[in-house]
């Protein structure tokens, strides 16, 4: 037992190390999707989307090069189970880009932007971990349970292990291990090729040094979980996941997280429950963003300004917390994490969070010159 907790540990203040380093990061790019949706919807600028889609590349480059090595097996991760819950994913991305809208940025950038001094984003944190809890184990999972998350298709059934794509084309015959290093490459390159092909991009060090920090850090945060964190449980001789929530191989993404960072914090005596990957990667992200503020001397106070203001960024919390449990993850969960595994489900949530957020700028956009 002594063992176990303590590899649990070293997951953990791994979790925290990156995270240090994802927030320092995130702040000083301006590392941040929401930021990128708006940029394009309302000013046609594409150079922080394109600096997202370059941390989705290289995470696909580095996670399936730990696969091939076998180092990883991403197989035993959330997003790629056989079990393909398509409305789930829409619905929840589609209602996550909504609330990310609304709440000023997603999970992530929440928790930067809490390193940063906002205190707006402390009260979305909190909003975004009850209505996470409530969809995990409350009264919104009935909903997520009974009505959004039977309606799937069971790849199973049709002869496919799982839903990443190289599972997905395993049936023209060729060697999945050749498979999965000739689809990891052919997608991440078609990525780059979306990326540099802009020469203003290619020309923003900063904006390309945070899209390949990013990757590398989802790189990263499967290899601590998934290979350090995989060992042998001395108290039932079977493999095991230390250090993560889902007991699965995990890298970053903050919604759920969140959701058990406030349990951890409501019910401390409980014994049973531990500090994980994900809480202290949490952790990390705002003392990494902190360290930068103070230093970058921008660590400036902010609060609301306007009822409407704390309406909306309560709001945005709620539905941020429900469709990033529903769709298994947020813009970085299931936008690079997920994604990094080729999963159809995590490239599903991708553009339905990009939907939603549109979206909801574009309702904006349209009310505002209602009331001019």
């Amino acid at each position: 037992m002594e063992a176990s907790s303590h590899l649990g540990a070293t997951v953990a203040w791994c979790g925290f190390a990156l995270g240090v380093i994802f927030g320092a990061v995130g702040n000083k790019v301006h590392f941040c999707t929401m930021g990128a949706v708006s940029d394009i919807v309302n000013i046609g600028d594409w150079g922080r989307m394109r600096m997202w889609v370059l941390s989705i590349a290289v995470a696909i480059l580095g996670a399936y090069a730990l696969w091939t090595a076998g180092l990883v097996d991403l197989s035993k991760s959330i997003y790629t189970g056989p079990t393909f819950t398509w409305l789930s994913f829409i619905v929840g991305g589609f209602v996550f880009g909504v609330g990310m809208t609304l709440g000023s940025g997603c999970g992530s950038k929440t928790l930067i932007r809490i390193g940063g001094g906002n205190l707006k984003s402390v009260v979305v944190y909190v909003f975004l971990g009850i209505s996470a809890y409530m969809t995990l184990r409350g009264l919104f999972g009935q909903f997520r349970v009974s009505v959004l998350q039977p309606v799937a298709i069971n790849l199973e059934a049709y002869g496919f292990k799982g839903q990443d794509l190289p599972s997905l084309l395993a049936g023209t015959g060729v060697e999945t291990g050749l498979l999965r290093i000739v689809v990891a490459l052919v997608v991440a390159a078609a990525l780059l090729f979306f990326v540099f092909k802009d020469g203003d991009f290619r020309a923003n060090t900063e904006f390309v040094v945070g899209g390949v920090v990013v990757g590398l850090l989802i790189v990263a945060g499967w290899y601590v979980t998934a290979h350090i964190g995989y060992q042998e449980n001395p108290d039932t001789l079977e493999m095991t996941f230390f250090g993560t929530n889902t007991r699965a191989a995990e890298s970053f993404s903050f919604v759920a997280p969140l959701a058990y960072s406030l349990e951890l914090l409501m019910l401390w005596t409980d014994k049973s429950l531990t500090i994980t990957f994900g809480i202290m990667a949490a952790v990390g992200i705002v003392a990494g963003s902190f360290l930068y503020a103070i230093v970058s001397n921008t660590f400036r106070w902010e609060g609301f300004t306007t009822p409407t203001d704390l309406r909306n960024h309560i709001i945005g919390g709620v539905l941020m917390g429900f469709g990033g449990i529903t769709a298994l993850g947020c813009t970085v969960g299931q936008g690079i994490s997920g994604f990094s595994t080729l999963a159809l489900g995590s490239m599903l949530t991708f553009g339905a969070i990009i939907a939603g957020s549109a979206a909801t700028m574009k309702y904006q956009y349209w009310k505002m010159l209602r009331e001019e």
